[in-house]
């Protein structure tokens, strides 16, 4: 295979972005997690195969553009310049990549240390530039594997080291394929299945009482920029949907909730400076008798800002306490060098106001309606993409873990999709349940194995009561995932740093040799 790649440069240039396109055909909506295995095989021998570094360079940016262009095409449902603009600078991760396996390549333990380099570039373009977008990681397409067993005793970085560990077995058969290659390359693979099924011992531990909460999905316009609707829409139609809520408990219909949750942009306008915002909200809120998790859109703290938070909003004290999205969007919900890029890129203008990002953990200390303490775990849309973010409302006490998302701008989009395999990752590495609440769809609720209780219709309003246990527990990947990545990234940098130590060291011997020869 890599002496049929070596033969014809084209072939390679062909195979690079067609692995890449396989690739995204792992994830969401498309959901085919085996051919993201393959895909990741293909890209090294296609790196292998190539004859220099800056080749091996080259063809990782093609294969990131393939990955990247059908992964997040949807961004074009916001701005066709901002899919480019992420799809070119994104790419340049898996050009690095390409060139860290070029170099893993060249040692017998290479399928480890290829393995390695996927964690290295992950744990880079998860957190740069702007932040990071981590969106499409390994780990993330492995919700219905059986390497999803493993989440909750390494979580998505341990499930992404795995799942590039078996692509690189499989590129070491295909390297030189041979009976004896075959059973090692077979069994290590029944190894990482053995390793995956370790985490089946991890439970969600005990319960000691529930809450019932109920959930809002309020529906939007949808499509694009504008996919909340003139000012306030949004709010009046997560009000409407509130109140026919309180009208199916109050007749027994459902239980009577001990509070509810709204989406993220549940206001589109601060309820603080906009009168007839507020006057949506308390209607809501009085009707329903119980506090409600109001995600909403607050000015400031400085001029020309905004925050994105969640307001617990009591019938009678008011709004109590807060918690403000720490995960936020670059380029959709902040600029980076915002007054050097808008003159040249107008379009940037519908960002609005600069979002001020929060610092503290998710976890919000509560009373419910029957005044017993409740401490919330809140996840924000973005803030399920980082790892830390999430293990911090476990880690500091969170009892119920609910996510607030604003979807209104994908509706009908692979998006959507995606992020509800995220959650559904989270709810995994957590094996506690998860209730989501969106603008306009996907809401529903998650069991701590993954599985999907329930979920609504995308471009829909609906509405409903669930009960949630209260748990404590936490799982090897909430408490360690950070050390874990941290290890993996070490070892990997000081695998390549050797190889790259020895390279250099048996060039000048060979020179040498030569000088004295």
């Amino acid at each position: 295979m890599i002496s049929w790649l070596a033969e014809r440069r084209w072939r390679r240039l062909v195979m690079a972005p067609l692995a890449g396109v396989i690739a995204a055909l792992g994830f969401q909506p498309f959901n085919l997690w085996p051919l993201l295995i393959l895909a990741t095989a293909a890209l090294t021998l296609v790196v292998m195969a190539s004859p220099s570094k800056r080749g091996a360079f080259g063809l990782g940016y093609l294969y990131g553009v393939g990955l990247l262009g059908l992964g997040v095409g949807w961004l074009q449902l916001i701005f066709v310049q901002a899919m480019i603009g992420l799809v070119v600078v994104q790419a340049l991760f898996f050009a690095g990549l390409a060139v860290l396996l070029k170099i893993a390549t060249t040692v017998r333990w290479w399928p480890v240390l290829a393995a390695a380099s996927w964690t290295v570039m992950e744990a880079v373009y998860t957190r740069f530039p702007f932040g990071g977008f981590g969106w499409l990681r390994l780990g993330y397409a492995m919700a219905d594997s059986p390497l999803a067993w493993g989440f909750p005793l390494f979580g998505v970085v341990g499930v992404g080291f795995l799942t590039a560990l078996a692509a690189q077995l499989l590129a070491w058969f295909i390297q030189a394929p041979a009976r004896g290659r075959a059973i090692i390359a077979a069994a290590s693979v029944v190894g990482i299945g053995a390793v995956s099924a370790s985490g089946l011992a991890i439970g969600s531990g005990t319960t000691t009482r529930s809450v019932d909460v109920g959930w809002v999905q309020g529906g939007a316009p949808g499509g694009g920029v504008y996919g909340l609707g003139p000012a306030r829409t949004i709010t009046r139609n997560e009000t409407t949907e509130t109140v026919d809520l309180v009208r199916r408990y109050s007749s027994g219909e459902l239980a009577r909730p001990d509070f509810i949750v709204w989406p993220e942009n549940g206001t589109d306008m601060d309820p603080f400076g906009d009168p007839q915002t507020a006057a949506l909200v308390n209607t809501a809120v009085d009707a329903a008798g119980v506090p409600i998790l109001v995600g909403a859109i607050t000015d400031g703290p400085g001029p020309d800002q905004r925050q994105t938070v969640s307001l617990w909003w009591d019938p009678q004290q008011g709004v109590l306490t807060r918690y403000i999205k720490r995960g936020i969007v670059p380029f959709g919900e902040w600029v980076p060098y915002r007054d050097l890029l808008l003159p040249l890129i107008p379009e940037l203008k519908y960002a609005g106001a600069q979002s001020v990002a929060g610092t503290e953990p998710g976890v919000l200390q509560v009373t419910d309606a029957e005044g017993r303490p409740l401490k919330l775990g809140v996840i924000v849309c973005l803030d399920l993409a980082f790892d830390n973010i999430v293990a911090d409302t476990v880690t500091h006490g969170g009892q119920v873990m609910l996510v607030q998302s604003s979807n209104a701008m994908f509706q009908g989009s692979g998006q959507i999709d995606q992020q509800f395999a995220i959650t559904r990752v989270r709810a995994m590495e957590a094996r506690r349940e998860i209730l989501v609440t969106t603008t306009s769809g996907v809401s529903g609720l998650i069991g701590p194995d993954g599985h999907v209780v329930f979920q609504t219709t995308d471009h829909s309003a609906a509405s409903g009561v669930v009960s949630l246990p209260l748990r404590d527990n936490i799982t090897p990947a909430m408490r360690f995932g950070g050390l874990l990545e941290a290890a993996i990234v070490l070892a990997g940098i000081a695998g390549l740093a050797v190889v790259v130590g020895y390279g250099r060291m048996s060039s000048s011997s060979k020179q040498s040799g030569a000088t004295h020869g």
